[in-house]
């Protein structure tokens, strides 16, 4: 029999925003550093400034994912907090037409007139703000924002997807660096798709489909780059 417990984990929604954050931060980390490695290869007869090269990019790249994640959510976390507070305010000095705007998103939603009121009143009087903040607002402990969860799971991502194509540009040949690359960060992205895919409940398919189509492209025109601009060091 189900219980209350698994019926809850089948909800992935409750792993969107860590989950988001870590994904965008591997891939990011894989292609980005994949594809920089890809491009000081095609214009490198050495292994060192390709080595020099990706660290640099893997550090450059965790630290900047991390710090863009921080802003961001913490940005949203600032316009939430404001309009928590106005809609705080205005239940104080329009209770009443608080109380009709709430009745009135219940009744847009498929209820009766008259149950839409009697929900919006007995939602009020237990509690009037977490009622507007949920409904009106569309905030909720699953989507609200948390800026140093985000970073940290960013940065973390990053320097993880990063790491596997520096592995590559430390063991593999010189000469088949670059195919080695290509390879290797592919059967990441597809690993990496079936992962996301799996945690979030969605469809592996269409995920690593997706994910492996653009890092493929980055990293042709990334390649591409290096032949064009590169000089051989």
């Amino acid at each position: 029999m189900e219980t209350k417990e698994d019926y809850l984990e089948a909800h992935y929604m409750q792993r969107s925003n860590w989950l988001r954050a870590t994904v965008l931060g591997a891939n990011d980390g894989i292609i980005s550093t994949a594809s920089l490695a890809i491009g000081v290869t095609a214009a490198s007869l050495t292994r060192e400034p390709i080595l020099l090269a990706t660290i640099a990019g893997v550090v450059a790249g965790a630290l900047s994912m991390a710090a863009g994640e921080y802003v961001s959510v913490s940005s949203q976390t600032d316009i939430e907090n404001a309009d928590i507070e106005r809609e705080k305010k205005e239940l104080e000095e329009m209770p009443e037409m608080e109380l009709q705007m709430l009745a009135q998103i219940y009744e847009e939603r498929g209820l009766k007139k008259e149950t839409a009121l009697i929900v919006a009143k007995e939602l009020t009087e237990k509690d009037a703000l977490g009622a507007h903040v949920r409904d009106e607002l569309g905030i909720n402990e699953i989507n609200q924002a948390n800026p140093i969860q985000a970073a940290l799971t960013s940065g973390a991502a990053f320097t993880v997807g990063g790491a596997l194509p520096l592995l590559v540009t430390i063991f593999a040949p010189i000469d088949l660096m670059e195919y080695y690359l290509y390879g290797f960060t592919i059967i990441s992205l597809i690993i990496l798709g079936v992962i996301s895919a799996k945690t979030g409940g969605s469809r592996i398919r269409k995920a690593v489909i997706r994910i492996v189509i653009w890092g493929t492209i980055a990293m042709v025109l990334s390649g591409f780059v290096g032949y064009l601009f590169g000089v051989n060091i």
